[in-house]
């Protein structure tokens, strides 16, 4: 198969004849293509005069080695096949604590072994999920197992579903294959910022459940993970809590992929003696501005052409003071939601449904934290740190779980009008960040937002709102683990995706689920227990 990369095409273009125009562009007759397929789509806006498409071509022809010589930006490519090796059904089962993406995926491998894996996820199943996350936001009553951090599908399930990653790995095609199998749309496959929407990953989330509980696998909602048992340096045992009462599981092997916030889980690691460092994370707020004027600020006179969607945007900038300021997991026509999982702290988030029609678009401004930050060496001593901004987060929102707002106007010494409306719910306070927000992070974002505005005509409009606190972006902890997957400190302990350290975003975690299970395959069939 040859690939043909780097190809300009306009908005109005048609993709439903391909072939035709493969065909002229490489000057071939049609009868010598076999298959044409769209392998990438990507918006061209560099200038705005002239915003289109840049595609790539997949091509099975008749004489591909001569057409390959002839052609300029174009590669041989040879699809990757994944090998999921079987293992025998008289094993052990392994225990995977977690059903985010790390878990999901790792889940889904084990099972499709025959591995029968059993999954303890502390919140609900994501239909429930999805009536605890709408109590919260119209009452502000907070579960504290079932939210927008912990349930069915993890965070990802809560979120725009973006499924872009900067790792390169062999398994990610893999993996939106099978998101596209249990009910992703398919420009997943070809688009260079491929998304899926809240409300559409829901779906996904639930049909990639019932796949391994059809192959055998077992997933215990309501089931919070509350220790293990070892044998010889190696887990023997793991026990969990549902509905007050206590269960133990004999195991081999505990893949533990708890997610980014279940600081209970850090805190039995470090009491347990498992080996943690600390680690950067960055914290900040979410800057909201209408979804048009982004739109137009990035497609200019094209904006609203019916091929585009609502534009997105990545930005970073180095400040004098030594930090960065840096945009993260924009959701364009999408909403600012409430993300805490804790009595007394206040996170939040940002959503998008598939269509990303809403009115506001919005995206983390971030802030490095480094280690030194932290004022300690404790292993957990980010994560404390974290705790301790969510908490005045709280208390600046008016201590029930509204969210601190600030327009940009007024946090830079200037006027602001009330030209976007925040779109956080339950409901919202005017507070300075400086309330929640050590010196340092309100500095680089007075620094740095009108240095954004340079490169994106607006961004700094004083009508842009910022809503705090966004303190989840990644885990303050990492689990430490050595080359075999499994814990420095014990045997048959994987750490595992975002929350132990060796993830960021949804792809990512799902790849590194993958690779775990694909270590417990591997000691099931080297060795026997």
């Amino acid at each position: 198969m040859i690939r043909v990369g780097n190809i300009s095409v306009p908005l109005d273009f048609d993709f439903s004849a391909l072939e035709e125009f493969c065909a002229k562009k490489l000057k071939i007759s049609e009868s010598k293509l076999i298959s044409v397929r769209l392998a990438r789509k990507s918006v061209d806006a560099r200038k705005k005069n002239n915003v289109h498409f840049i595609i790539s071509l997949d091509i099975e022809a008749r004489n591909e080695e001569r057409l390959l010589k002839s052609l300029k930006n174009a590669v041989s490519v040879e699809k990757y096949q994944y090998v999921i090796d079987r293992v025998s059904a008289d094993i052990s089962r392994p225990v995977i604590v977690g059903f985010g993406p790390a878990g999901m995926f790792s889940a889904l491998v084990l099972a499709m072994s025959g591995a029968r894996p059993i999954v303890l996820e502390r919140g609900a199943d994501v239909d429930s999920r999805v009536k605890a996350v709408e109590e919260f936001r119209t009452s502000g009553r907070l579960n504290t197992e079932c939210n927008i951090q912990f349930g069915e599908g993890g965070a990802g399930t809560f979120s725009d579903g973006k499924l872009t990653t900067g790792t390169k790995d062999r398994r990610i095609g893999w993996i939106m294959e099978r998101l596209v199998e249990f009910g992703a749309p398919e420009e997943i496959l070809y688009l260079a910022k491929p998304h899926i929407g809240t409300d559409r990953l829901r779906g996904v989330v639930k049909r990639l459940r019932e796949r391994v509980s059809d192959l055998g696998g077992d997933v215990r909602f309501g089931a919070r993970f509350c220790g293990y048992e070892t044998e010889n340096g190696f887990v023997s045992a793991v026990s969990y809590e549902r509905g007050g009462h206590f269960y133990t599981i004999k195991s081999n092997h505990l893949i533990l992929a708890s997610g980014h916030s279940a600081r209970d889980v850090f805190e039995l690691l470090y009491e347990k003696n498992i080996s943690l460092s600390q680690k950067n994370f960055a914290v900040g707020v979410r800057i909201e501005h209408r979804r048009t004027d982004i739109d137009r600020a990035m497609y200019g006179d094209f904006a609203g052409h019916p091929a585009l969607k609502s534009a997105d945007y990545k930005l970073a900038v180095h400040l004098p003071n030594g930090r960065t300021l840096y945009t993260f997991c924009m959701c364009p026509g999408g909403e600012v939601v409430a993300a805490s999982s804790e009595e007394k702290r206040l996170a939040v988030n940002g959503m998008s449904c598939f269509e990303r029609n809403a009115e506001n678009s919005n995206s983390a401004l971030l802030v490095n934290i480094n280690t030194e930050d932290y004022g300690s060496s404790h292993p957990l001593a980010g994560m404390y740190f974290q705790c301790r901004l969510e908490e005045k987060a709280f208390t600046a929102g008016g201590s029930d779980y509204n969210a601190p707002i600030i327009t940009v106007g007024e946090f830079l010494g200037n006027s602001g009008d009330n030209k976007v409306k925040p779109s956080y719910i339950p409901g919202v306070k005017k507070a300075d960040p400086a309330e929640y927000l050590p010196d340092f992070v309100c500095e680089s974002l007075k620094l740095g937002i009108p240095e954004m505005g340079r490169k994106i005509r607006g961004f700094d409009d004083p009508g842009a709102v910022l809503t705090g606190i966004e303190s989840r972006s990644s885990s303050p902890v990492r689990i430490n683990r050595g080359e075999n997957m499994q814990s420095l400190s014990l045997g048959g302990l994987y750490p595992c995706g975002e929350g132990a350290g060796y993830a960021g975003g949804i792809i990512s975690a799902a790849v590194d689920g993958m690779k775990c299970a694909e270590a417990v395959i591997s000691i099931i069939n080297g060795v026997k227990k």
